[in-house]
């Protein structure tokens, strides 16, 4: 069972998954995590404090989403990196899909939140990429990135009822990634 800060910063992320940024409330948060009214506020006086602590929790959550992705090591290839990425936008749109909603209300009520976490991820791709010969790494990182961030974005809204073909994002991407 995790300890009650924990159970209260997932609790919050569901909410905004479901609400938006509009729907975190100590009082939304209190029933999300089937808690008394007033456990949040006791834990997180103001809204703000609330709102900083959900994006760390939110930071947290992606580091272990990095860590279970890189134990499988790196790809020696555009087409194993290919595959990689195409995995991951997927699963970040169906097993982890409330996640990546509250990480996109965060996005538009504060980018500067998500901001370096997207930079780093782009850095990391355009290292990839160099290290596998492709031209024009930089541009290439970020058409990447670009498309993986729309997918997702439609995956969760306008294709959400549709089972995404991880075989046919993958060839996408190296498409994108192509001579």
């Amino acid at each position: 069972m995790p300890d009650r800060r924990t159970q209260l910063l997932d609790a919050a992320l569901a909410v905004v998954a479901d609400k938006g940024m509009k729907g975190l409330t100590h009082r939304a948060v209190d029933a999300a995590a089937e808690l008394a009214e007033g456990t949040t506020s006791n834990y997180y006086r103001s809204r703000a404090t609330l709102v900083d602590a959900v994006l760390d929790r939110l930071l947290e959550l992606d580091a272990g989403l990095l860590r279970e992705q890189v134990a499988a090591g790196p790809p020696r290839n555009v087409e194993e990196l290919a595959g990689q990425l195409a995995a991951t936008v997927v699963a970040l749109a169906r097993q982890y899909g409330g996640m990546s909603r509250a990480r996109m209300a965060f996005s538009l009520d504060r980018p500067e939140a998500v901001t370096a976490g997207h930079q780093l991820l782009v850095g990391n791709l355009e290292l990839a990429l160099t290290a596998m010969g492709v031209a024009d790494a930089a541009a290439r990182a970020r058409d990447v990135a670009d498309y993986g961030d729309g997918l997702l974005l439609h995956l969760l809204t306008v294709r959400r009822d549709e089972q995404p073909d991880v075989a046919a994002v993958a060839a996408t991407i190296r498409r994108l990634l192509g001579p």
